[in-house]
């Protein structure tokens, strides 16, 4: 019954460092992926510190890669070094990963007061220009989320864009991409998106950091298991020195 344990859990725990191996690509995939939105939405953002999760999430991302490399050799080689080491790099991980869990929830519920100090300021300084950034950001989000203005296309008539203008039309990014012809005139409504921008932006960018702390939370749930398992690989063979190998079968000496 006990060699049954260990070999199981010796199992298990080869299993473990291959996801891990796939963890750490899954979140440099969610941390790049965070950091290429904020790229396109950085202009709505004046603290740069909303970035550290996913700054953190790659490092860990990297160092699982490590940790699975370290847990696979330890596991089958059966060194007991090698599987202290390997708990206690998971077990900093793993804080990592809860720091990164509090980080997230803590700039997720800031996202919204950010965008609102900004939004406005963005649009102030729309020139209708390609070149411009603010400009390509607000045409960027216009037509990737739907939106027109802040709140509403109507807030365009705010702008020093629309007041230099002087004829009566929103940009073209406001346009609905069914309507043909559209000129971005406000005597036609219904060509134009009608739910503002600054809802939207927050609620994607709430949405990412949801990404970063499922996925956080969800590796860190595995190392859980990683951790468990190793330290019953560790307990029984400080108990017993001589037990069945994973691999070749015979007596450890």
């Amino acid at each position: 019954m006990g060699r049954c344990g260990i070999t199981s859990s010796k199992t298990v725990l080869v299993f473990l460092n291959l996801i891990f191996w796939a963890a750490a690509g899954i979140l440099c995939y969610v941390g790049a992926y965070v950091f290429i939105t904020y790229d396109d939405y950085d202009h709505f953002f004046e603290d740069v510190y909303t970035l550290i999760p996913a700054v953190i999430i790659i490092a860990v991302g990297t160092l699982l890669f490590i940790i699975g490399l370290i847990g696979c050799c330890a596991t089958i080689r059966e060194s007991r070094c090698g599987l202290a080491t390997f708990v206690i790099i998971l077990l900093l991980v793993f804080v990592t990963e809860v720091a990164v869990v509090v980080l997230g929830y803590i700039y997720r519920a800031k996202v919204e007061d950010e965008v609102d100090n900004s939004i406005q300021k963005v649009y102030n300084k729309y020139n209708g220009t390609n070149p411009d950034a603010a400009s390509r950001a607000i045409d960027y989000i216009q037509r990737q989320l739907h939106c027109c203005g802040i709140h509403s296309y109507s807030d365009w008539k705010n702008t020093t864009w629309f007041i230099e203008a002087r004829n009566n039309s929103v940009p073209l990014s406001c346009c609905k991409a069914s309507i043909i012809n559209c000129t971005g005139t406000l005597s036609r409504p219904g060509d134009l998106y009608s739910e503002g921008c600054e809802a939207l932006v927050v609620k994607k960018l709430q949405e990412i950091m949801m990404y970063v702390i499922w996925a956080a939370l969800a590796f860190a749930a595995i190392q859980m298991l990683g951790m468990l398992c190793a330290c019953v690989v560790l307990c029984r063979r400080s108990r017993d020195p001589a037990y069945e190998l994973l691999i070749t079968g015979g007596t450890y000496a």
